[in-house]
């Protein structure tokens, strides 16, 4: 599945956060639960480019969570995760992370 895509960056380093694990979950259908689609590291670049087990994306909620404990000496977030929502599976939907041991930002990104 590459219509959900990532990128974390890792601003008090000014570079990519490379090996950042990161889930892709699904909302059940009941509308409480989760389901796992698929889980990826990033890369050298700090990307998530594709998820060779996940099905493909359909209309719903999605969450995408960072596991960023341990990537600072102090950090104040040990996980980040971004719930957002797939209207047309046809798009490409990219969403980024701009970290730091105390924040983080995240947008919809092309």
């Amino acid at each position: 599945m590459n219509t959900i895509t990532t990128h974390v960056l890792d601003l008090s380093r000014g570079e990519p956060a490379a090996r950042i694990d990161v889930r892709l979950e699904c909302r059940a259908d009941d509308g409480a639960s989760w389901q796992l689609l698929a889980q990826a590291a990033t890369d050298d670049d700090g990307r998530v480019r594709d998820w060779p087990e996940a099905p493909e994306a359909t209309a719903g909620t999605y969450r995408l969570t960072f596991a960023t404990a341990g990537r600072f000496k102090e950090s104040f977030y040990p996980e980040i995760s971004v719930t957002f929502q797939v209207k047309d599976a046809a798009q490409r939907y990219h969403v980024p992370i701009l970290l730091g041991p105390f924040g983080y930002t995240t947008y919809r990104g092309s």
